[in-house]
């Protein structure tokens, strides 16, 4: 699940009261997400979580942990924590009465990393969500000739006949991949029935099809997309947000514009 919808989850369940609601003086941030984030650090190291582009991922370790119960879970993952951190050079020297100091300043260095993150991709899914969909259309058309593909047809205002967007490695379309994309940009998700109107239009050797959904696909869309014999690609909002962040130096600067990003360097935390 996206971090942002994990958070949002969690509000609606965990009655929360002004103190857990303040924000932080010095960074602004709310004080029980980052109470949540900082917790897990201990999840990450344990091995039971994992977060990447903006999306946590339970794994089957964290899976089975679950069965512990609360107090065994959290007790288990920061026991898991202290021996990731004393296998860490950086402990050799510390005197057992600080290494709780220090852990707490390890976690502190990546939960502001992390907060970080989270703020930035939210700001960029936001920018994306206030867009026209023809608007999302031209930010699509704008990807793909960042990674390196040629669009030739984007659709006008009106009928489209169901591909928005055509795409060719080279100018004329001579040699495969040659890509038919579609796109929807609304909160709903993307329906089985819409990928499969995707999937009769790729019907030459060499067609791929890309379907790019703001509001994600369900489960059918997406089990009908793996399972197909025609090559279908699911792009929703976090995986065009990554594909825009990794390609974004190689797009025009008038390409750039539609989307516009700073560059920000953090210190890294310690391995």
């Amino acid at each position: 699940m996206r971090g942002k919808q994990v958070l949002e989850e969690v509000e609606k369940k965990v009655p929360l009261g002004e103190w857990e609601k303040e924000r932080y003086e010095k960074t602004g941030y709310i004080r029980w997400r980052s109470v949540l984030h900082f917790f897990t650090i201990d999840l990450i190291k344990a091995g039971f979580l994992i977060k990447k582009k903006g999306v946590w991922f339970l794994t089957p370790e964290g899976d089975s942990a679950l069965k512990l119960g609360e107090a065994a879970l959290l007790e288990t993952a920061q026991k898991k924590y202290r021996e990731w951190r004393l296998k860490n050079p950086r402990q050799a020297e510390i005197p057992e009465t600080e290494v709780a100091t220090v852990e707490e300043s390890a976690k502190e260095e990546e939960i502001s990393a992390d907060e970080i993150e989270d703020s930035a991709r939210e700001q960029i899914e936001n920018y994306i969500n206030k867009k026209t969909p023809y608007e999302f259309q031209d930010l699509a058309a704008a990807l793909l000739r960042g990674m390196g593909y040629f669009t030739p047809f984007v659709a006008p205002v009106g009928k489209d006949g169901g591909v928005d967007i055509v795409a060719y490695r080279d100018p004329l379309g001579t040699s495969s991949p040659r890509i038919k994309v579609q796109i929807k940009h609304r909160e709903s998700s993307a329906t089985v029935q819409e990928v499969r109107q995707l999937m009769g239009l790729l019907q030459k050797d060499g067609d791929v099809g890309i379907f790019i959904s703001s509001g994600g696909f369900t489960s059918d869309a997406k089990a009908t997309a793996r399972n197909s014999n025609v090559h279908v690609e699911l792009v929703d909002l976090t995986r065009f947000v990554t594909l825009w962040q990794e390609f974004y130096q190689k797009l025009t600067d008038e390409d750039k514009t539609k989307l516009p990003l700073f560059p920000i360097y953090l210190l890294a935390a310690a391995p």
